[in-house]
Formats: C-alpha cells, structure tokens, sequence
C-alpha cells in the first residue's frame, strides 16, 4: 500500500509540471491597477447540434491588429478541440468604455455568407474568455434565470439571418487583498522572514465575472470609413438583446462594435467560478446514492446468506452431523461440492482474460485517483484540460498494474509456468489503447474532413504515438516481469485430468450473465444522465464528490453481483466461471450503450448529420468498451477471491 501513495504522489507531481494551467481553484490572482490593459481570448465556437467545434476565425469575424496567436495549450485542450486565441478585444482596468469601433469586415462572399447561414442554423456559440473566466450570458425564461456560456452567432427570423454584431461586456472585479503569507506559511520565528505590512498605495482589483449581453444593431457601414480599430464609434449604440436589426446580406460587410462597463462585486476570489460549478440537482444526486445503497444492501444480504450456507455452517456442524444428517447436507450442497476436481480448470482463451483483466486494472485505477484529486479541487475545470491530461498520464503510469496483474494471473492459470509471460504482458499494453487508438483515428479522419478543430493534429498522433511506445508499453513490460517474479496463487484443490460434463441447464447461463448488468446499471443511470449532459450539451460537470461515491458503490455492486452468479453457476455444477463472472458485471456495458442510444434519440433530436451521429456512437462506444473492462475486471476478482476461499475453507472429501 506505501507504494501506491508513492505513486499517486509522483502522478501529482507531474501533472504539476506538466499542464500549463494546473493550480487550485482560488490561488494565484492577478492584481490589476486601474488603466491596466486586459485582454479577451477566443475559443473554439461550438454547437450541441453537431458536436463538431471549429475555429473563430473560420468566421469573418474581426482580428487583432498583430495577427492572430495562438495561445499555450496543453494536451488535454488539444484532445479537447479547445483552440484558444488572441482577439481584438481590449479593456482597461475600471474604465468604462461604449461604442468603441472594433472593424469593417469586407464584403461578404457567397461562400462566407452561405457559411454565416449555416452556423447560425446549427446553432453555434462563441466563447470568449477573460482572465481564464469564460464569458456567461444570462437569460430569462418563464421566471427562471439561465445561465449559458457563450452566445449565439445569430438568429434566424422570418427568414432572414441575423449577426450579433455588437457586445456589451460587463466585467466584474473585487478590491485586491494581499494575502498574508506569515498566516499561512507557518508562526513563530519564521514568521519574521515573511513581509505582513499590505500595499495600499495603489488600490488593485482582481476579475471574479464576466458577462456579455449579444446585440444585433444596424450600423452604417459607409459612417465608419475612415475609423480606425478603438475609435469611437460616430453615432450612440442602444443595445437591445430582444431586438435584432443587423440581417446579412451577399456583398455587404458586417460592422463590429463593443462596449464594456466594470462593477464592483462583492464576489471573492476563490468563489468567482460558482457562477459556473453551481451544483443543480443536489437532491437527485443524492437519490442515485440512497437507490445504489439499497441495491448494494440487498446483494450484501444475499451473500452474507451465501457464505453463512457454505462455508461458516460447514465449517461449524458438518463433522459433528452423524452419517444421515451429513448424506442430507451433501445432498444439500453437492452442486458445488461436485465441481471440486474442475472449478481451477484453466478456461478458454485464458490469455485474452488475463489481458483484458490487467487492462480493466488499469483503467479502474486511472479512474479513482483522477476522480479522487478532481473531488479535491486539483483538476478544476479553470483549469482547461487538466482532467484529461491527467486521466492520460495516470493510465500510462499504472501500466505497471496492468502488466503486473495479467501476468500473475497467467501464471497462476498455468499453475507457475513462465512461458509466454512476455507476449502477455505485450499484448496487455496494445490492447485497449489499440482499440482505442484505431476508434479515434476513424473519427479523427470524419474531424479532418469537416475542418474541425477536434481533430487531432499529426503532431499530437505522434506525440501520442511517442508516449504509448515510450512510456505506457515498457511500464507495462516492467509491471509483467514484476508479475513473473512474483509468486503465483496457489489452487487448494487439484484439477482432474478429464472435464466434468456439464448437466443440462433448463435456460440458457448467458441469459442470466447478460441480465446480472442491469444491478449495477441501476446504481449509475441517474449520475450517467449529468455526466453525458456534460459532455454533449455543453455543460459543467463539476459534482466528482458524488461521482466518486457512485464509484465506489459500482465497485461494490459489481462485486457482489458477479460473486452471487458465480455461486448460483457452481451450485449447478456449471464449473466454467471464469468468463461468466467476468461478464455478469461487465455487461453493465451494454445497457449504458443502449442508454447512450437512447440520450441520442431523444436528448439529442437535434443533432444533425450523419457525421455528428457517428462521432456521438464512436466515443460511446469507446468509453463503454472501457467500463466493461473496469466492471469486468472488478467483478472477475471478487469471484477468483470467492471461489479461492470457499474450495479452501470448506473440507471435502
């Protein structure tokens, strides 16, 4: 176990070095004088329509007079299709500014106008970002206040097209307060070292909101002729957000003007992205943990009766039964008593097992630290891309779980021999980043057809290319040779030379294994509908408090179900347990899969295209193939473990 907090401290300590935006919700401000220049950035503009994020300047839209940079990103923003760039956007620090001039585009060509057309059809936001916050647009509907990040490109109207051509920004800002270090660093002598007397000379504040209400106003193209990026625009703008007045036309340009008004907020500094983490729904989710506990209690009781049955009563009153009460017990119990000779035989395909057992390790691993240091607030969505990156380089990292596992186990099922524990631990590292690697590529070339920004660059398939080969695959190799130098488990019971036929079952066992998912399933739907929210309709998931408890009991479930099949198969003198309890958890899969189909049917009616369905499909189904390995995995475990102690505690004859 030391080992394992070693490890998750050095995964911490990397991920600190190597994401560009790691920090702590609430640490470093910047503090800012009045007049100090800020400067807004653009994002990827992005739909729930199409699931297909493109570039800002794929839209003629106004650029900066020093040419568009982009701005450091690390690699989650870019599996992420985050673009982050410099826009035209300029405040000065508490300086209220109106009808600021930003640009006269040229003309617009058919091209760029049948483009505008389709963007605004497909319902595309734009994302502007100031200080690391994402600018927020408030809406009200039927009483209730909606928040939304980003807005619209425009809106369509009888048939005409509308741009949202002017921006009133509205940015909230809190008296700087210098944090005293002697109070946080420790007290006493060492107290002295660190300066406590505040600076209060120049007062400074710190952005904790960022608002924007998106206008459609017909400006007079010909009046800002001769005005220049920043100049004040000739006439007053009303900026109206329920009027729309700006319809583009094929060969007209398109003015661009903006204004921006500072308040100050009594919001501080740690609490400026509640705005956006604000838990809605708190009470469903904690009525998806109180129905997973019941589930997990009724399983809990069946298994208490399983092990109270076999083994504790066995152990207990057999020998002290005389001849006719120990024949009834037998007659009891022969099921699985009769498999004695055939319970360790090694099942078929025992490699394909072991791989996908040490893989479902790995990616179970991956999931509970990354959830539990997102649950501590080091991966917080101000921080873009830090979650997948980390996701990444813990799944790389615990490749010496997965070879470690699947070649003890191999070595196990082949009762101590070494052969072939390289191919194993080989095959374990290219499995499922295999699949994964060839699913992603399929979608990255519908991305790169479409001119996506989500689609992976070369660049970034080599770099991944790089850290698979380099990294991920030989701690996978060293994991298996640490496995191959481990003692194998020892079977208590010996195999018999010939197979045990299996009577006739009156239906079919799979039957049984496949419908053993919907338990499990049961104690994660209501989670799964905030999470697949999150992911496709553009929303913040930021509840890993309750993720990590849902996980937990998953873990449990999945346990408890497979171990409750295992027993009922053996009961029935069906010996081959070693796939089945693999599957009677891991085809929670399934009806996640089906449940996935079921979001896009009726979730998702709008979105459009044959490309952004396949995209929708092919992420399924490469995050549930990931679930049933973690499920699977969980579920095989607790049954070896079962099955291991019942053969050993219970005397046969």
């Amino acid at each position: 176990m030391g080992n394992f907090w070693i490890w998750v401290l050095f995964v911490f300590f990397f991920l600190q070095s190597s994401s560009f935006g790691f920090y702590l919700p609430g640490s470093y401000p910047h503090k800012h004088v009045v007049g100090d220049p800020l400067s807004v950035k653009v994002n990827s503009i992005t739909s729930i329509d199409t699931e297909m994020p493109f570039s800002y300047y794929s839209l003629p839209f106004c650029k900066p007079q020093e040419g568009v940079k982009d701005s450091a990103e690390n690699l989650g923003e870019l599996l992420m299709g985050d673009r982050i760039e410099n826009s035209p956007y300029r405040f000065k620090m508490f300086t209220n500014e109106t009808d600021i001039f930003l640009c006269k585009t040229d003309p617009l060509s058919k091209d760029n106008f049948e483009l505008l057309k389709r963007r605004i059809d497909e319902m595309y936001q734009v994302n502007l970002i100031l200080d690391n916050l994402p600018a927020i647009r408030y809406t009200k509907k039927d009483g209730f206040l909606l928040r939304w990040t980003g807005f619209p490109v425009g809106v369509k109207y009888q048939d005409a097209y509308y741009v949202f051509n002017h921006l009133k920004f509205k940015v909230l800002v809190h008296k700087y307060e210098e944090a005293n270090v002697a109070r946080v660093m420790g007290t006493g002598d060492a107290a002295d070292v660190f300066p406590t007397k505040v600076n209060d000379d120049v007062p400074g504040y710190m952005v904790v909101g960022f608002e924007v209400v998106p206008c459609s106003v017909l400006h007079n193209a010909d009046a800002v002729k001769k005005s220049k990026l920043y100049d004040k625009y000739p006439n007053p703008i009303k900026c109206d957000s329920n009027v729309v007045s700006m319809p583009i036309k094929e060969g007209q340009p398109i003015v661009f003007t903006y204004e921006v008004n500072f308040d100050l907020s009594d919001i501080k500094w740690p609490s400026r992205w509640d705005a956006y983490l604000k838990m809605e729904g708190s009470k469903v989710h904690w009525f998806s943990i109180l129905n997973s506990l019941m589930v997990i209690t009724f399983l809990a009781g069946i298994v208490l009766v399983i092990f109270l049955r076999t083994v504790r009563r066995d152990l207990t009153r057999y020998e002290e039964l005389d001849k006719e009460a120990q024949a009834q017990m037998n007659e009891e119990l022969s099921g699985w008593k009769l498999v004695v000779g055939d319970v360790f035989r090694a099942p078929n395909n025992a490699g394909l097992l072991c791989i996908m057992v040490g893989n479902g390790v790995q990616i179970l691993g991956m999931a509970v630290v990354t959830i539990f240091f997102a649950a501590l607030g080091f991966m917080s969505p101000a921080s873009r891309g830090t979650l997948i990156t980390g996701m990444l380089f813990i799944y790389m990292i615990l490749g010496v779980a997965a070879g470690y596992v699947a070649v003890r186990l191999w070595r196990t099922i082949g009762c101590g021999d070494l052969k072939g524990w390289i191919s194993v631990a080989w095959k374990a590292a290219c499995f499922f980043p295999g699949i994964a690697f060839l699913i992603l590529t399929t979608l990255n070339f519908l991305l790169w057809g479409s001119h996506s920004t989500g689609a992976i660059p070369f660049s970034l398939f080599v770099i991944l290319l790089l850290l698979w080969f380099c990294i991920s695959v030989p701690l996978t190799l060293f994991g298996g040779y640490l496995g191959a130098k481990a003692p194998h488990i020892e079977y208590p019971v010996r195999t018999n030379q010939i197979p045990r036929e299996i009577p006739a079952q009156k239906y079919p066992s799979w039957l049984l294994v496949l419908g053993a998912g919907t338990l499990p399933f049961g104690t994660l739907f209501i989670e799964l509908f905030f999470i697949m929210s999150s992911i496709w309709m553009g929303r913040v998931y930021y509840v890993f408090g309750f993720l990590l408890i849902v996980l937990v009991l998953l873990v449990v479930v999945c346990a408890e179900v497979s171990l409750v099949l295992t027993y009922m198969h053996l009961c029935v003198e069906d010996w081959k347990w070693w796939w089945k309890s693999f599957f009677a958890s891991g085809s929670v899969a399934i009806y996640i899969f089906l449940y996935s189909i079921n979001y896009l049917v009726f979730d998702l009616r709008n979105l459009s295209g044959p490309v952004s369905a396949t995209l929708y499909l092919g992420y399924s189904l490469f995050m549930v193939l990931a679930i049933m390995l973690a499920t699977g995995t969980v579920g095989f475990l607790s049954s070896f473990w079962f099955v291991h102690y019942l053969f050993s505690s219970v005397k046969l004859d």
